[in-house]
C-alpha cells in the first residue's frame, strides 16, 4: 500500500509548515537571533540541541508510572498479559475478573477511579526526597490517554474523569519542579494485537477475547456509551497464532511477527500514525513539558518521530523566549546520535563517563504497582536508590526513581518509609550532588553500577570501599557508598604518587559541616577519619579541598 507522506505526517507539522490541524507559526523561535529553528532530520538535531542547563544540574527526579494496570496489582504489561493463556495476567484477570473473551480491559480501565488520589501529598514527599523534576506517565502501551486528548479514550472521559496530567503540572510547576511526561503510546498497535486471539485449549477454547467482537454499539447504556473499542485496541493488525499454547509459542510469535519492540509505523495503517501525532502534539502544546520520554529505542514512527522532536525543540524555544529547555528521551541511542536527545538506560547504567547527560530510569519494585512484590518485601532500598543516584551522577548522568502506584491514586506504607529514608539522606547530602560534574574516573571499588540496559541489581553491592567522584567548582566531592567498620574511609585514588588523585589535599570535611577532619595520606590510601556522630548506614559525601585535585577532569558536553 502506498502511503502518501504529507497524510501520515499531516498532523504534525515543523515551523513554516501547513498541517491537517492548521497552520503552524512561520517560526517557532520567539526572538531573532536567539532561537534555531530545527528541522526534521538528524542533522539538524544533532547540530543545535544541547542538554538545558537545569537538567544537567538536577540530577535526580521521580516518576508516576500510573495508570488502569495498577488496579489488578497484577505488575507490568497487565493489558498485554491478560490475553495470552496461562500467563500470570491471564490467570489472575480470570480469578478476579472473568474470562477475557467476556471481560476485557477495557472493563479494567473502567475500574480505575483513583478515588484516594492526593498529588498535592505526594509531590511534596518527593521534593522533600530531594526530586528536582517530575514525570508523570501520559499513556502506557494499553491506549488510554492520561490527558485531554484528541484521543477520545481518555481519563477525562472514562476511568478516574479527570485531566491527570493537567494536574500533575499544575501542581508540580507551583512547587518549582520541572515536569514531564513520559509517552509509551507508539507500540499500542502491536503490542495490544493478542487481544484478538483466544484460548488453544480448555473450555473456552476457539472464543475470541473481548477486542475481536465489541463494537461502539455494545458499549449503548454502559459506562463507555458513545467509545469505540477498536479505537483503544487499534484494530486486527497482524496474523495472531491460534492462540497461545505455552511461553515458547508466545516467544516464538513475537519473534517472527512482533519484533519484540517495533519502533515503526503501524503496518499498512497511516491512520494510527497520524492519530498517534496529533494526540503527541496535543501533549507538547497543552501541557509544555519541559521532558519528554519516548520508551523507544528510536525516535518512534521513523519520520515521524523526527518532526516531533523538531517540533517539541522548536516550541520549548517558544516559550522560553528563545532558550532551548527540552529534554527528549529515547533509549539505546548510537553514539552518533547522542548529542541530538539525552540517552536513556532502563533499569541499568553505564560502565564509564558518558560525554553527553544521559538518564537512568528505575523503579522500587514493578513499573505498575504489583502487590506479591509488597509482600514479599522486593522493594529497593533506600540505600540502593542513593547508591545507584552517587554512581549515576559520578557518570554525568540522572537518575529517574518510580514509586510503584495503586489504582486508588495511593503509595503503600512501605514504600512511603523508603522514599523517606532517601529524604533524610538527600536533606543531609542531596547539595553535595546537585550542580556537580564529573572528575577524572568515575569511582573505585568492587562494586560496580550496572552496564547496559536492565543490568541493576535490586539490591545494593556497594560497600564503604565503594567510593563515586564528582566535582562542583574547585572542590573534590567523594561520596563513600557505606560505612567503614573502623570508621576510616579510604580513598584509594588519592593515595601518594597515584597519578589519577594528584593534586594536594588541604582540607577534607564532611559535606555540609565546615569541621575538618583528621586526615593522613599514605602510599595506599588517604584515610579520613569519620565521626562517630555522623554514622549513616548508608554512606557519607566528604568534601576534599586542595590546589589541583580538580584540573584535568573529564571534559562533557
Amino acid at each position: 500500500m502506498k502511503v502518501n507522506r504529507r497524510d501520515l505526517l499531516g498532523a504534525v507539522g515543523v515551523a513554516g509548515a501547513s498541517t491537517a490541524l492548521g497552520p503552524v507559526a512561520a517560526s517557532q523561535a520567539a526572538a531573532p537571533g536567539q532561537a534555531r529553528t530545527f528541522t526534521p532530520d538528524w542533522a539538524s538535531l544533532t547540530s543545535g540541541y544541547r542538554a538545558p542547563d537545569w537538567f544537567r544540574d538536577a540530577k535526580f527526579g521521580m516518576w508516576a508510572h500510573w495508570g488502569p494496570q495498577c488496579v489488578p496489582e497484577e505488575g507490568d504489561w497487565y493489558a498485554r498479559g491478560m490475553y495470552e493463556q496461562g500467563s500470570r495476567a491471564y490467570n489472575a484477570h480470570v480469578r478476579k475478573y472473568g474470562h477475557p473473551s467476556k471481560v476485557g480491559f477495557l472493563d479494567v480501565i473502567g475500574k480505575w477511579k483513583a478515588e484516594n488520589w492526593n498529588p498535592e501529598r505526594q509531590l511534596d514527599l518527593y521534593q522533600r526526597a530531594g526530586a528536582k523534576y517530575f514525570v508523570a506517565m501520559a499513556n502506557h502501551h494499553d491506549n488510554l490517554d492520561c490527558f485531554n486528548s484528541p484521543h477520545p479514550w481518555n481519563t477525562t472521559r472514562v476511568g478516574p474523569k479527570r485531566d491527570i496530567i493537567g494536574t500533575w503540572a499544575k501542581l508540580a510547576k507551583a512547587r518549582g519542579l520541572r515536569f514531564g511526561v513520559s509517552n509509551h503510546s507508539a507500540h499500542s498497535w502491536h503490542w495490544y494485537q493478542p487481544a484478538y486471539a483466544y484460548d488453544s485449549e480448555g473450555p473456552m477454547q476457539g472464543k475470541r477475547y473481548d477486542a475481536a467482537w465489541r463494537t461502539k454499539a455494545d458499549g449503548r447504556g454502559t459506562w463507555w456509551d458513545g467509545l469505540d473499542p477498536q479505537e483503544l485496541y487499534n484494530g486486527p493488525i497482524m496474523k495472531l497464532p491460534d492462540g497461545y499454547r505455552d511461553r515458547t509459542e508466545v516467544d516464538g510469535w513475537h519473534e517472527r511477527n512482533d519484533r519484540l519492540w517495533n519502533e515503526g509505523k503501524p503496518l499498512g495503517r497511516p491512520d494510527l500514525a497520524a492519530k498517534w501525532a496529533r494526540r503527541c502534539r496535543a501533549l507538547i502544546d497543552n501541557y509544555q513539558p519541559d521532558l519528554i520520554y519516548f520508551d523507544n529505542f528510536d525516535l518512534p514512527m521513523e519520520e515521524i518521530g523526527l518532526e516531533m522532536a523538531a517540533y517539541y525543540y522548536n516550541a520549548s524555544q517558544r516559550w522560553h523566549n528563545g532558550r532551548l529547555e527540552a529534554v527528549l528521551n529515547i533509549k539505546t541511542t548510537p553514539p552518533q546520535r547522542r548529542m541530538a536527545v539525552v540517552d536513556d538506560v532502563e533499569r541499568g547504567g553505564k560502565t564509564y563517563i558518558e560525554t553527553y547527560p544521559w538518564q537512568t530510569d528505575t523503579c522500587l519494585g514493578a513499573w505498575h504497582y504489583d502487590r506479591s512484590i509488597y509482600d514479599n518485601d522486593g522493594y529497593k532500598s533506600a540505600a540502593t536508590v542513593i547508591h545507584t543516584l552517587c554512581d549515576v551522577v559520578s557518570k554525568n548522568g540522572n537518575l529517574l526513581l518510580n514509586v510503584p502506584m495503586r489504582g486508588d491514586g495511593t503509595i503503600d506504607e512501605k514504600e512511603e518509609r523508603i522514599v523517606e529514608g532517601i529524604a533524610a539522606w538527600m536533606g543531609r547530602y542531596g547539595d553535595a550532588i546537585y550542580g556537580t560534574r564529573p572528575w577524572r574516573v568515575h569511582g573505585e571499588g568492587p562494586g560496580s553500577g550496572g552496564g547496559g540496559m536492565f543490568s541493576e541489581t535490586q539490591h545494593s553491592k556497594n560497600s564503604a570501599a565503594d567510593i563515586r567522584y564528582v566535582r562542583k567548582g574547585e572542590n573534590l566531592h567523594a561520596f563513600v557508598l557505606g560505612w567503614p567498620d573502623d570508621g576510616v574511609a579510604r580513598l584509594t585514588l588519592l593515595a601518594n604518587g597515584n597519578p589519577i588523585g594528584r593534586g594536594r589535599v588541604e582540607r577534607v570535611t564532611l559535606f555540609g559541616d565546615s569541621t575538618p577532619l583528621a586526615f593522613r595520606r599514605t602510599d595506599k590510601a588517604l584515610e579520613v577519619t569519620l565521626p562517630a556522630g555522623a554514622r549513616e548506614t548508608i554512606g557519607v559525601a566528604l568534601v576534599l579541598q586542595g590546589p589541583g585535585l580538580v584540573e584535568g577532569s573529564v571534559p562533557v558536553a
